[in-house]
């Protein structure tokens, strides 16, 4: 056992309403096995750990990593791509750049960037979209093992309404994915997730075919889209006019429960709140995405029946990598709808909520002992109006917005996965210095 302390202002939940904060505090990691051992007051944890090896960091809070719960990692080079919504966006945009994936040498080097811009940011886990390719996913699961990252990715499954090169078969998806399952499920850090883009691209035969490998694989994950954008709701009425909702579609073939996250979620029946609420399925909220893409403002609260909401970047049709810049604008669909987020409650969302929602707070979301130690530490003063706003914030929770208002990735400072950095801005300043 090899321990690191490291000192700083430090804050995690042990739940939505119970924050610890430690304005003097240390959390104590076990290097090699990678785990949280303890985390508190600094003069109690100095105490118990005597001759404790310390990294102080001034101006600083340390947190457990990001977590995202909704992205796209082929979607990289389609981020900040000018003036569609949904339907257009996919055809214009997202289809011809998912065609580039079958191409290993691309979903490598894509997959290498996208991992690095995650971690920049802070984001320590993410529940990924591949694309259709096999490949895709063999490519980003070998790059987030080689940093030992604990993620979850699927294999798009997708056989009707795509370009003819982006269209798998039922028979080809189900072997693609079941093969994925066997390879990565469990393997390290890495986990599945058994991925039908939406209901407009599957027939009900794949989809049939998607809630049999559910049932088939216990412990995996189920990731899709619904009720995103009016046009795509009436789109998939035509399509399943036997369907009482658009979740429904879902629910007739077996994709509902604990460990299906369903994005966006901005048109939803009554009921559907009550069905998603009875068999435990979570919603992925993606306020950059919907805003960018004119999708709509989504209902975090006041919910016929409640539903466990999780917060995602959706890039690239969200605008940003940053959890901290998807809170600003979750923040202000929740004024333009009339109710609040609170910064505490947006913090626990980012850690705690969204490992809870993805069935993951036994490992990673806060820093109870034992836990994976996956961790930020954020830069208060990380540009000069963080340092100027900072100065003059009274407590903790005006610390908490001023940095989800104006922070982004200049306000992480360095990354820690499994108890090891994997990302240092002064380091990367360095490298930036060095190649000129």
């Amino acid at each position: 056992m090899t321990l690191k302390g490291y000192h700083g202002r430090v804050l995690h939940y042990l739940d939505e309403n119970t924050p610890c904060y430690f304005d003097d505090g240390i959390l104590v990691v076990d290097t090699e096995s990678g785990t949280v051992q303890a985390c508190g007051k600094a003069d109690e944890m100095l105490q118990q750990f005597k001759g404790l090896d310390i990294t102080s960091y001034q101006n600083s809070l340390i947190m457990p990593g990001l977590i995202d719960t909704h992205i796209h990692y082929p979607q990289v080079d389609v981020i900040a791509s000018y003036g569609t919504q949904l339907l257009d966006w996919l055809n214009n945009y997202t289809f011809p750049t998912e065609l580039a994936f079958a191409n290993p040498e691309v979903a490598e080097e894509t997959a290498e960037f996208f991992l690095n811009e995650l971690l920049k940011n802070g984001t320590t886990t993410a529940l990924v979209f591949g694309t259709v390719h096999k490949g895709s996913v063999d490519a980003f699961f070998n790059a987030s093992e080689k940093r030992n990252t604990r993620m979850i990715c699927g294999k798009v499954m997708m056989d009707r309404n795509a370009p003819e090169d982006l269209c798998d078969t039922v028979e080809s998806s189900v072997a693609d994915t079941q093969a994925l399952i066997d390879s990565w499920h469990g393997k390290g850090r890495q986990l599945y997730a058994i991925t039908p883009r939406f209901a407009i691209t599957s027939t009900p035969e794949q989809l049939a075919a998607a809630g049999k490998l559910l049932a088939d694989n216990p412990g995996v994950y189920m990731q899709t889209h619904l009720a995103e954008n009016k046009d795509e709701v009436a789109f998939v009425q035509e399509l399943f006019p036997q369907s009482k909702s658009y979740l429904d579609v879902y629910d007739q073939y077996g994709l509902l429960g604990e460990r299906s996250i369903f994005a966006h979620c901005i048109y939803l029946e009554d009921d559907d709140y009550r069905r998603m609420n009875e068999s435990g399925s979570k919603i992925s909220f993606c306020p950059t995405s919907n805003l960018f893409i004119g999708s709509g403002l989504f209902k975090l609260d006041d919910q016929p029946a409640a539903v466990e909401v999780s917060v995602a970047t959706d890039v690239g049709g969200g605008t940003s990598f940053s959890m901290l810049q998807t809170m600003n604008e979750a923040y202000k669909v929740c004024q333009l709808r009339g109710s609040n987020l609170s910064a505490q409650r947006a913090f626990y969302m980012m850690t705690l909520g969204n490992a809870k929602a993805l069935s993951l707070d036994d490992k990673i979301g806060n820093f109870e002992a034992g836990k994976e130690a996956d961790f930020v530490v954020f830069d208060l003063a990380g540009t000069d109006l963080m340092k100027r706003r900072q100065s003059i914030c009274k407590d903790i929770d005006e610390t908490l917005f001023s940095l989800m208002i104006l922070g982004d990735d200049r306000a992480v400072s360095e990354t820690f996965v499994a108890g090891q950095q994997v990302w240092s801005k002064q380091q990367d300043k360095s490298k930036l210095a060095g190649a000129h």
